[in-house]
């Protein structure tokens, strides 16, 4: 049995760097327990490409994807991306590999630009059947801002956020007019491009999707109850904030409904690989309401996309190792 040299790609440019870290923790150890994969993980920043062999720094060689150990090169076959946000999120690093002819794990670069761009990405979604969006706008940096047009054409409250990525840094709930301006400085300082949305109030929830054995898989679904005001960072990575529920509590015939509609989002996203769906149930109706999509969820071993394997009964490690045999 031939041994396939995975590059697991963490770190980045982004806030979520030691999240990114822990993904690749996680999945390292799951893969080491199958012997065809020799696993090689690869940190990421603004300045280096490395692998830590043992205290020893070795840079990779972009031109062939290869680093030298002991005097001899090691080529990889696979690069299984675990960065969140740039460049690992936004198609980068997927534009490199595709120049290279290196297989990976995620959507191509194309599918993981548009999704980077949540506005862009709704706009895609939009018209997809029992698929409900919130109203916005999506400003500009460059362009002026008046609180008030904001607040004449959106009912509070509303969400800001950046546009561009997925870590809820940058986010916040605005009740009125006066909270607005800051609202948009602080969504600013971490995007050029914003997206104002109304607050959908309803229950809160994310699935899993992934091609295994050339079948469009849908995960069971967690549900997110935070004790904070709304989703963000510190509720989404500090313990005690959030509750986590796999699977989560639905009856059969919307677990099945929802099923239907994030696999059309996957189509027509063109999607590959594994990526989760955030969505909220709206109160009273329990409208499906898309979120997001994400295409390089986290991996840690607490993260949602494992929880949701294990919840479906599925073995972790072969679910890795069917991401990389399936994108081969």
């Amino acid at each position: 049995m031939k041994t396939i040299n995975v590059a697991l790609l963490a770190g980045g440019f982004s806030g979520e760097y030691a999240v990114s870290l822990n993904s690749a923790k996680n999945i390292a150890a799951n893969l080491g327990t199958l012997e065809k994969y020799k696993v090689y993980t690869i940190l990421i920043n603004r300045d280096s490409w490395v692998y830590d062999n043992n205290g020893e720094t070795l840079a990779v060689d972009k031109n062939d994807f290869s680093i030298t150990l002991n005097g001899e090169k090691v080529k990889f076959d696979f690069a299984f991306i675990t960065v969140h946000g740039t460049p690992g999120e936004d198609g980068k690093l997927q534009g490199y590999f595709d120049m290279m002819g290196i297989p990976y794990n995620t959507c191509d670069a194309t599918t993981s630009a548009i999704t980077m761009n949540k506005a862009y990405t709704k706009a895609i979604v939009n018209g997809i059947h029992g698929l409900h969006t919130a109203k916005s706008m999506q400003l500009h940096q460059r362009d002026m801002h008046d609180t008030a047009t904001i607040a004449s054409a959106l009912k509070f409250p509303l969400f800001i956020k950046p546009n561009n990525g997925g870590s809820s840094v940058g986010m916040s709930k605005v009740h009125n007019v006066g909270g607005l301006q800051d609202a948009l400085d602080k969504a600013f300082h971490e995007d050029s491009q914003i997206l104002v949305e109304e607050f959908i109030k309803g229950r809160e929830f994310s699935i899993g999707i992934a091609r295994l054995k050339g079948k469009i898989t849908v995960l069971p679904a967690t549900e997110l109850i935070t004790t904070k005001e709304f989703f963000d960072y510190e509720a989404k990575y500090s313990p005690g904030f959030t509750e986590e529920i796999t699977p989560a509590d639905l009856p059969a015939e919307k677990v099945h409904e929802i099923g239907e509609i994030v696999t059309r989002v996957y189509i027509r996203l063109n999607c590959r690989g594994m990526v989760r769906v955030d969505f909220i149930l709206l109160e009273g109706t329990q409208d499906f309401y898309f979120i997001e999509v994400n295409t390089t969820p986290g991996q840690s071993s607490a993260s949602l996309i494992p929880q949701q394997v294990r919840a479906a009964g599925m073995s972790v490690p072969e679910f890795y190792s069917e991401l990389i045999e399936g994108a081969m």
